[in-house]
């Protein structure tokens, strides 16, 4: 399976950072297209503390924990409007931009993409794949709503890095990794079902407790 992974400069770099991770360990993953906006790497610096400038494979690699030598990520330039994701010919699943700036909607939104990312989005509406769209902003105004509106009815997963709380998370990552659960379930992706929902169970006395992985 294929997929392209595109990381703007909205806040929220873990997120991309788990997805990407993630991908990787599912085992069905053979290429992940990868396409990192300027803003991107200057967050991913901030929020970090990684240094993604002038990013090459071993670099990303090393990032991800991947092994030096792996080639499952192939970096593109965001200005390279002719790599393999900007056209419908070249088979892939689908694609996620995570995090997403409200930019980068808007310019998808509209259908007039200036780089690689807005070129690959378009592609994979335009071929009815799987377009995964992760906005992170707040509060959203009414053209971030309107744009995301626009974009559901194109046919395109908005999924708002809004993670839940019910596997009582402990650490940052834990929190993340929820969320990102559910983007890899939008993707059709496996991965660990520790935070699926499973319901309540009532208890002796009336009580209720989680029955989902974390608690039995």
């Amino acid at each position: 399976m294929e997929f392209t992974v595109a990381i703007t400069g909205a806040s929220g770099s873990i997120y991309a950072k788990r997805t990407l991770v993630h991908m990787a360990a599912s085992g069905v993953v053979e290429r992940i297209n990868l396409i990192m906006s300027e803003a991107a790497i200057t967050v991913a610096r901030v929020e970090l503390g990684v240094d993604l400038t002038r990013p090459e494979r071993r670099k990303i690699n090393h990032w991800l924990g991947l092994p030096d030598a792996s080639r499952l990520v192939h970096l593109h330039r965001l200005d390279n409007v002719a790599a393999k994701p900007s056209s419908g010919s070249h088979p892939q699943e689908g694609m996620v931009i995570v995090p997403c700036s409200m930019g980068t909607l808007g310019a998808i939104a509209s259908g007039a993409g200036t780089n690689l990312i807005h070129r690959a989005a378009d592609v994979t509406m335009k071929e009815n794949r799987r377009l995964v769209i992760v906005p992170r902003e707040t509060p959203y105004n009414a053209i971030h709503l309107e744009n995301m509106l626009r974009l559901s009815r194109a046919g395109a997963h908005i999924i708002p890095a809004s993670p839940g709380f019910y596997h009582r998370p402990d650490t940052i990552e834990a929190l993340v990794d929820h969320f990102v659960f559910r983007v890899l379930d939008h993707l059709g992706l496996p991965h660990s079902q520790a935070t699926q929902w499973k319901g309540l169970k009532e208890q002796s006395g009336g009580s209720l407790e989680f029955a989902n992985a974390k608690q039995e």
